[in-house]
């Protein structure tokens, strides 16, 4: 113990072991506060709607239930948009930097048309990871454990048992919660046939 006390203490060319630790760690403190703070400005809903062309999809998320409602519970963008594990929070984050914000610079949908042109291919990707996840990202808030079922009017009830015997997840029944549900081909067809 006291030889690794003398070490602690005795210089080391300019500076003593405890000293560079010290400074180290002061370091880490300053890095890991800033790092930590950026993060979280991150997942502010300021932060997501201020892409000039994330403006039409915050539009609509600001008419949704997730944004206002009875319960006065918000639902902000990173709720539903980026996951809780650390690990995967900065995966996701790493990969909005180096995708989504070029995509954006380029004007990829730096329009109205843009953005309704690509709604379809953006709303599939983000559809296709919450299969992939279990909608882990809903079951955040929303906990099988903790609904009513005897509460919910019959359909939904009856959906929902459904949904828990077939495995089925949230997304595969609520999409369009929080933003205009993007028409499909098929829907585009149908349509165009009943306007025949």
């Amino acid at each position: 113990m006291k030889r690794l006390w003398r070490w602690l203490r005795s210089p080391n060319a300019r500076w003593s072991a405890g000293a560079l630790l010290i400074v180290g760690g002061l370091g880490g403190i300053v890095f890991w506060t800033g790092f930590n703070t950026v993060m979280e400005y991150s997942d502010s809903i300021e932060f997501c709607t201020s892409c000039h062309g994330l403006t039409w999809a915050a539009a609509e998320y600001r008419q949704s239930h997730h944004y206002q409602n009875p319960s006065g519970v918000r639902a902000a963008c990173h709720d539903c948009h980026v996951p809780k594990p650390w690990f995967r929070k900065v995966a996701r984050k790493v990969r909005a930097t180096l995708v989504e914000v070029p995509a954006t610079i380029l004007g990829t949908i730096d329009t109205k048309e843009k953005f309704e042109a690509k709604r379809l291919e953006l709303a599939e990707r983000v559809w296709a990871e919450m299969k992939r996840n279990d909608s882990l990202e809903c079951r955040n808030c929303h906990t099988e454990s903790a609904m009513l079922l005897a509460d919910q009017k019959p359909r939904s009830r009856s959906e929902h048992e459904d949904a828990a015997k077939t495995g089925q997840t949230c997304i595969d029944c609520h999409k369009g919660i929080a933003h205009a549900k993007p028409k499909s081909e098929e829907d585009a067809q149908q349509e165009d046939s009943f306007q025949l």
